[in-house]
């Protein structure tokens, strides 16, 4: 038996989308730039698709840049605000997603942008006191703070941090990538200035994503240039295929966001109390054992002992695909930074995070965790 329990670095593709993702490759062929014909059958779809995540998310479609994932619409938001000297400072925290906090080491080295990062507990709780008391000092900041940690699953209050920066004047940057598409998030609701998201976390496919810009209080200059796509800020021609993914990733989840959160929640429940009966000693990290205060799909945990460098590899024989942390640091020596930001402990912690999807069964949770608990005695 086999179980796949890394859904928080990418999910499978939904067979939906697979067959939207076909019908669009064999019938649009054109380039959604040209003028004739093909060109504005594939820029209609396009369209229909930026249209339909606008809806789903509660914003407009143009407000929605489309770019590769994640990493790219990050990259742009942090280094476009930077270089437009509008701002002296970017405010974040040391649990961010490397996308954000390998950009700000770029941005503290190539600017005279300030960087500061807020103090984090050993829950993974961010110091909103000292976020308010820096935006008091009325300098031109830019907050870059993520909603759902990638690792650990806690969940900001962006209402509350929307409310800070704008009663000071600063600019609001989210990384969504963990939450849009998750969860039932209106963003016209919210005082936000960018958020970021891609497909792939969400049953959509990789290499396709967007940054939403706030039309009226955000700008963001050009950081590809050649072309005049994607409202002259995003030149080259479109992942067409990838769009039209993405938009029936979102299509589908929004049909069933309470079904699925319900689901995950079940999961991770039956996960925490059989773990927490078979390894007595494990601890759980941030608040992803807290249902109010962490994101359904995921668990993070430091199992008993010093660090073991075999335990991944040892639980991918056995067929259990997870990881210690973000899929983007896979391979560091170091470890996961969220987890040295809270865990003070002297020794490194053996410490697995276990997401699930809606296509997760229990008879893969229970296989994992057997195995897990099987590894762990012989370490």
């Amino acid at each position: 038996m086999q179980a796949y329990l890394d859904n928080a670095a990418t999910t499978p593709l939904d067979p939906e989308v697979l067959s939207a993702m076909q019908g669009f490759m064999a019938t649009h062929y054109g380039n959604p730039s040209s003028v004739h014909a093909k060109g504005r059958e594939a820029r209609v779809e396009l369209e229909k698709a930026r249209k339909s995540i606008a809806n789903i998310i509660g914003c407009k479609d143009k407000e929605l840049i489309f770019t590769s994932g994640g990493t790219e619409a990050n990259n742009a938001v942090l280094k476009s605000v930077s270089l437009s000297k509008k701002i002296k400072r970017i405010i974040s925290s040391p649990i961010e997603h490397h996308s954000v906090l390998d950009t700000l080491d770029w941005i503290k080295e190539n600017t005279q942008v300030e960087i500061i990062f807020l103090d984090v507990n050993n829950r993974g709780d961010i110091d909103l006191e000292q976020l308010q008391h820096l935006l008091e000092q009325n300098f031109s900041t830019l907050v870059s703070l993520m909603h759902g940690n990638n690792e650990i699953g806690n969940l900001l209050d962006l209402e509350l941090v929307g409310n800070l920066c704008r009663n000071h004047n600063a600019l609001f940057h989210t990384d969504m990538v963990q939450t849009l598409g998750h969860l039932p998030v209106k963003l016209n609701t919210l005082l936000i200035d960018y958020a970021t998201a891609s497909a792939h976390k969400v049953h959509g496919p990789k290499g396709i994503g967007f940054i939403y810009i706030n039309s009226k209080t955000a700008k963001l200059t050009p950081f590809l240039f050649g072309g005049a796509q994607e409202r002259s800020i995003r030149a080259g021609t479109e992942n067409g295929s990838g769009i039209i993914g993405m938009g029936k990733a979102y299509e589908i989840a929004s049909k069933s966001f309470d079904k699925d959160n319900k689901y995950h929640l079940k999961l991770k429940n039956y996960a925490i109390d059989k773990l927490s009966s078979l390894l007595p000693s494990i601890t759980f990290n941030g608040n992803c054992n807290d249902k109010n205060a962490s994101l359904s799909n995921i668990i993070n945990l430091s199992l008993p002992g010093t660090y073991d460098d075999t335990l991944l590899f040892n639980l991918d024989l056995q067929g259990v695909y997870l990881s210690e942390g973000s899929a983007c640091s896979s391979g560091a020596s170091e470890g996961s930074h969220v987890i040295s930001s809270i865990v003070k402990r002297e020794a490194k912690t053996n410490n697995l995070r276990l997401s699930f999807s809606k296509f997760t069964t229990i008879e893969e949770l229970d296989y994992a965790i057997n195995i897990i608990a099987e590894v762990t005695s012989k370490a």
